[in-house]
């Protein structure tokens, strides 16, 4: 699903380093994630437009316990 604010944001990353991207989450919420060379240039373009950068890391070690009772 999309809508045309989401297909606005996602122009703008692609015209402004953006290789490429994806629309993930699912309901109420959600997030563009992007593949970028330039990443500061992808950021100032996308705090322009008033989104937040959300960082995170891929972990390649496994399914670990976080919590238990």
């Amino acid at each position: 699903m999309s809508n045309s604010q989401i297909n606005e944001w996602y122009d703008h990353a692609m015209g402004n380093g953006a290789l490429g991207g994806k629309l993930i989450g699912a309901g109420g919420g959600g997030f563009l994630m992007f593949y970028v060379e330039d990443k500061g240039r992808l950021r100032h373009a996308m705090r322009e437009k008033g989104l937040t950068e959300v960082r995170f890391r891929f972990d390649f070690e496994g399914t670990k316990i976080v919590a238990q009772s």
